[in-house]
């Protein structure tokens, strides 16, 4: 079973809005990480495997033939989830660096200092 998703936008604007992204995050309602594999076929159908890592070691798991489709939902929906961070973080990434760009540009003056100068002599 595989799950398709797609992001709608503003067609004028080619980039989702951070809130929109931040929305679809929400929506994702199963994450799992890893990656689901057949072990061998037996004479009921496949036997599957869920591999993973937790801790930063590699884990292994038997999962049977039912909860195959919820495990593919959920590691679709992990997937989905690093792909909307990524984008966020490009936004935000954006943002930021036009805001200092914006801020280069204005160059305000710099404060009067409130000591008295002393002309210099030409002597």
């Amino acid at each position: 079973m595989i799950y398709v998703y797609s992001i709608y936008f503003d067609h004028m604007n080619h980039q989702p809005t951070a809130e929109f992204i931040l929305q679809q995050i929400a929506q994702i309602q199963r994450m799992d990480q890893g990656i689901l594999s057949v072990i061998r076929q037996g004479p009921q159908g496949p036997y599957y495997n869920h591999q993973c890592y937790e801790n930063g070691r590699n884990v292994s798991r038997y999962v049977p033939a039912e909860q195959v489709p919820a495990l593919e939902e959920a590691i679709e929906g992990y997937r989905r989830f690093q792909e909307l961070v990524k984008q966020y973080v490009q936004l935000q990434v954006q943002k930021t660096r036009a805001q200092r760009q914006a801020g280069l540009k204005k160059k305000t003056p710099r404060p009067k200092s409130s000591w008295p100068r002393n002309k210099k002599s030409n002597n």
